[in-house]
């Protein structure tokens, strides 16, 4: 087992690429379970040449990730998938990736979608200036909401 991240030691954020799959894969599988993306859509993530994908590297280990995509013909950024290895959370990783992917991104308005049930998540976009503005019914395949949410730049 990996010691855990200390705040000391900060997450380095860098460009992830499809050399990066296998821990992107990996990192899904651990933080969204059944809801995880299958190989190729996290492999067409990685090589799209307009999306936005970070990883956050510590310990020697691929500990966060995140995805952004732009669609320009509505100005508005997609944050499609963000995830942190679970003892690497509550150290500001999942918050760096989000405000580094923000940036990149370039749009005035950001979405992104989360299960209703996540009330980690939420606080954390709440904080970081996302509000509510819809809500996808049955959204997920056990039949839970996903709760929509942009933050305007």
């Amino acid at each position: 087992m990996h010691r855990p991240h200390s705040p000391a030691q900060p997450a380095a954020v860098l460009p992830a690429s499809w050399r990066d799959l296998t821990s992107v894969r990996e990192l899904e599988k651990i933080c969204f379970g059944r809801d995880a993306w299958p190989w190729i859509d996290t492999l067409a993530a990685l090589t799209f040449p307009q999306t936005v994908r970070l990883k956050a590297v510590a310990d020697e280990l691929v500990v966060g990730f995140i995805i952004g995509d732009r669609r320009r013909l509505k100005r508005t950024g997609w944050i499609a998938s963000i995830g942190v290895r679970p003892n690497y959370r509550r150290r500001g990783i999942g918050r760096t990736l989000l405000a580094a992917c923000e940036d990149l991104l370039g749009m005035p308005r950001v979405r992104l979608s989360l299960r209703s049930s996540n009330d980690a998540a939420l606080r954390l976009y709440q904080q970081a200036g996302y509000i509510s503005i819809d809500t996808w019914k049955s959204y997920y395949r056990d039949g839970e909401d996903a709760i929509v949410m942009e933050k305007v730049r």
